[in-house]
C-alpha cells in the first residue's frame, strides 16, 4: 500500500510549524509498513490532484494568503472535484479560511476557494490559548493552540469538535474547526497531529480506503508517550479548572 501526501505552499503557508503534521504523517505510515511520499508544491507548480491521497494547507499571514488563494482560483473546480470525490484535506489556520467562501479583514474582502460553506470575519482582538476538544472522530480529545483574529462561521456544516477549554471558531459559539466529507479544517497548531496520532490516523485511513476502495483497518502503535502528553494537557486544561 502506498499513498501520496501534497503540501501546499509550504513556503508561503508555514506559520505554525506544519511541516511536523508532515513529518508526523510520514512516520506513521513508514512503521506500518505503508510507503508514503510527500510532494511539495510552489508557486509555479502544477498540481495534479488526481495524484494526492492527502492534502496539507497551513497557515501563513493574510497576505500570503491572499498569493495563495490567486493561485488556487486557476485550479479550484480541480480542488474542488477532489473535495466532493472525498479527497482527504487537512487545512490549519490560514488554510482553514481559504476553504470558504471569503474572509473579511480591515483591508478588504479576500476571496476564498468555495470548497466548504463557511466564512470568516476579522474582528478585534486575538484568540490565543492552548484548546481542549470533543471530537466525534476519535476516542481521544483533541489538543492543540489556537491564535487567530479571525471568527469563523460554518453555517449548518459539522464541527471539528466541542470546545472544552478554549476559544474556538468564534469564541461564542462552543465549537472549533469543521468537517465536511474527508476534509478538516481547524485553527488548532502545535502542530496539530504530533500531539494527537488519533487524527493522524483518521486522515490517513480515510485516504487509504478512498484510494483502495474498501473498509480497512490501520495497525496499532505504541503511543503510550503520546497519550500520556494528551492526557497531560487534558487534566491541565479541563479537569483542573474545574
Amino acid at each position: 500500500m502506498n499513498i501520496t501526501i501534497g503540501h501546499l505552499y509550504p513556503d508561503l503557508l508555514n506559520l505554525y510549524g506544519d511541516r511536523g503534521n508532515i513529518m508526523c504523517l510520514m512516520k506513521r505510515c513508514e512503521w506500518r509498513g505503508i510507503k508514503a511520499e510527500t510532494r511539495r508544491f510552489c508557486l509555479g507548480d502544477k498540481i495534479d490532484f488526481r495524484e494526492l491521497d492527502i492534502v496539507l494547507l497551513g497557515g501563513g499571514s493574510d497576505r500570503e494568503q491572499m498569493i495563495v488563494c490567486n493561485k488556487l482560483k486557476e485550479i479550484q473546480q480541480d480542488f474542488k472535484d477532489y473535495v466532493e470525490d472525498h479527497g482527504v484535506v487537512i487545512a490549519v489556520c490560514g488554510g482553514y479560511q481559504l476553504l470558504g467562501n471569503y474572509y473579511q479583514t480591515e483591508d478588504g474582502i479576500i476571496e476564498g476557494l468555495k470548497l466548504v460553506d463557511l466564512y470568516t470575519e476579522q474582528k478585534e482582538g486575538r484568540l490565543i490559548d492552548n484548546v481542549v476538544l470533543k471530537s466525534d472522530l476519535v476516542d481521544m480529545p483533541v489538543v492543540g493552540f489556537e491564535n487567530h483574529g479571525g471568527r469563523t462561521y460554518i453555517g449548518e456544516n459539522k464541527p471539528f469538535g466541542k470546545v472544552l477549554y478554549g476559544k474556538g471558531n468564534d469564541g461564542e459559539s462552543g465549537y472549533e474547526g469543521v468537517v465536511y466529507k474527508n476534509v478538516i479544517g481547524t485553527y488548532l497548531h502545535g502542530p496539530l497531529l504530533p500531539k494527537n496520532p488519533q487524527i493522524a490516523d483518521y486522515l490517513i485511513l480515510k485516504a487509504l480506503e478512498r484510494k483502495y476502495k474498501r473498509p480497512m483497518e490501520l495497525k496499532a502503535l505504541p503511543d503510550e508517550e503520546e497519550k500520556q502528553a494528551n492526557d497531560y494537557i487534558y487534566h491541565r486544561f479541563v479537569t483542573e479548572k474545574k
